[in-house]
């Protein structure tokens, strides 16, 4: 049963393990609000999977530390897994669905475990453990509905309460329901008048369906650059967890949390993964009431693999505005060119990349297309150009 001596418990066992991490202010996040950040991207192994992860681990028999340990994982529970079972002597395997980052997957390999890779997403990955588990008689740590798991995610909000007592709220990841049900718990159980924020990726939003229908479901399927919270079905633990102790949950869009990475990179120099990033989206983009609030944001992981990021960069920038692309129909002469750079120069534009065709089959025989990419401050400034453009008699054949 889960408890506040557990989860103090918990606190004492890892002491020597994981890393009391930062709560950082953020003027910026939310102009309306005081947002702090807690950032669990810092923490060992870059997320806060180690807490639940190590302290469960700690509590096993020497009958089970001895048969090894088998985890299923999207990637940071791997990498908790792995440490404090090679810390503490015992043989891991972590199954890892195939399309997981491969940052993750190495990392995983290089604290120890033995790595299986499960076609499919994360509940593939959890079929595969369950079944070596029974074949070749492993002990499972759960990533999210246990409550040794559970009590280790809860330490984060002793430490949030320790160091900001007087908060209004706290925004929370959700993907399997581990961390928000700990956090949610703690909280709750110490000031019921916090408020308990929860978040979900737009594409894979189990818990939320499952609250709202006051029954666990699972998605026929989930689509999101969040792959840490991708999970299609909430624990029986975690959803009687949440019912209780969360006051609400919404969505982010795939846009919004990677506006989110961009923003904690850009103003607090903070790398985020997508799973990490959500509650700052939801803060961002005003998804819960905290305006005039104190809140705290759970960065809760920055194991993000370096091409997706630069992918994630670059979303960011187009849903902020900062790139845009034109497609202009214009008369092949010369010059013509030249008036477009003119135009977007003065408004203030920086061309990045044009291209010209000549054969474009909805182009008159006498004219082109030119497709111009260009840096911009925000989505104002972007249609500040457009209407230069369009006075200046220019034809734009679709925004973009």
């Amino acid at each position: 049963m889960l408890t506040l001596d557990k989860v103090y418990h918990a606190s004492y066992v890892l002491k020597n393990i994981i890393r009391k991490t930062d709560l950082i202010y953020s003027s910026k996040i939310n102009p309306d609000a005081q947002v702090y950040l807690k950032t669990e991207n810092l923490q060992v192994t870059g997320s806060f999977k180690v807490r639940g992860s190590a302290y469960k681990i700690s509590q096993l028999s020497d009958e089970e530390k001895e048969k090894g340990v088998i985890a299923c994982s999207a990637g940071n529970h791997a990498q908790g897994v792995a440490l404090a079972a090679t810390k503490n002597g015992i043989k891991s395997l972590i199954c890892l669905p195939d399309g997981a980052p491969i940052s993750k997957v190495e990392a995983t390999k290089k604290y120890g475990a033995d790595v299986c890779l499960v076609k499919g997403v994360y509940d593939d990955a959890y079929q595969k453990a369950l079944e070596l588990k029974e074949e070749k008689g492993y002990t499972f740590i759960h990533p999210f509905d246990d409550e040794d798991v559970i009590a280790g995610q809860g330490t984060i909000a002793l430490e949030i309460l320790e160091d900001l007592p007087d908060l209004d709220a706290v925004i929370v990841p959700i993907g399997g329901g581990g961390l928000i049900s700990g956090i949610g718990y703690v909280i709750k159980s110490l000031n019921p008048n916090i408020k308990v924020y929860g978040v979900q990726a737009a594409g894979a939003p189990s818990m939320l369906n499952s609250i709202h229908d006051h029954k666990i479901e699972k998605l026929d399927s989930v689509s999101t650059i969040a792959d840490g919270i991708a999970v299609k079905e909430p624990g029986t633990n975690t959803f009687d967890l949440c019912s209780k102790y969360v006051d609400e949950i919404v969505t982010v869009t795939d846009d919004e949390i990677s506006t989110a990475i961009l923003t904690l990179i850009e103003q607090q120099k903070l790398i985020a993964e997508g799973a990490g990033a959500v509650a700052v989206a939801a803060a961002l983009f005003n998804k819960v009431p905290i305006k005039n609030k104190k809140v705290v944001c759970i960065v809760s992981g920055g194991n993000i693999d370096v091409t997706i990021l630069s992918r994630v960069i670059n979303r960011g920038l187009l849903k902020a505005g900062r790139i845009a692309d034109l497609t202009i129909s214009l008369k092949d002469k010369p010059g013509e060119l030249l008036g477009v750079s003119e135009i977007i120069a003065k408004k203030g534009g920086n061309v990045v990349s044009v291209h010209h065709d000549r054969a474009d089959e909805n182009s008159e025989i006498n004219s082109c297309i030119l497709k111009v990419s260009m840096e911009t401050r925000d989505h104002k400034h972007v249609e500040e150009i457009r209407q230069a453009l369009i006075d200046a008699g220019y034809n734009l054949v679709r925004k973009k």
